[in-house]
């Protein structure tokens, strides 16, 4: 056995963790995108049933 030991670049696990950061940034960024699209559908479709509602 040898005193040697392997020495790993420290910037690869800094990478790995950076990209996972990103990728979980950017699924909530898709995420909170739909629920603001889809609050925006569920409002418009209210704000139609009151307008018709209205001139009935």
């Amino acid at each position: 056995m040898s005193d040697e030991t392997v020495k790993r670049p420290m910037g690869k696990k800094k990478a790995k963790a950076t990209d996972r950061d990103s990728r979980i940034q950017r699924g909530v960024m898709i995420r909170a995108g739909l629920y603001i699209f889809g609050t925006h559908i569920v409002a418009a479709w209210v704000m139609l049933l009151f307008y018709l509602g209205q001139h009935k």
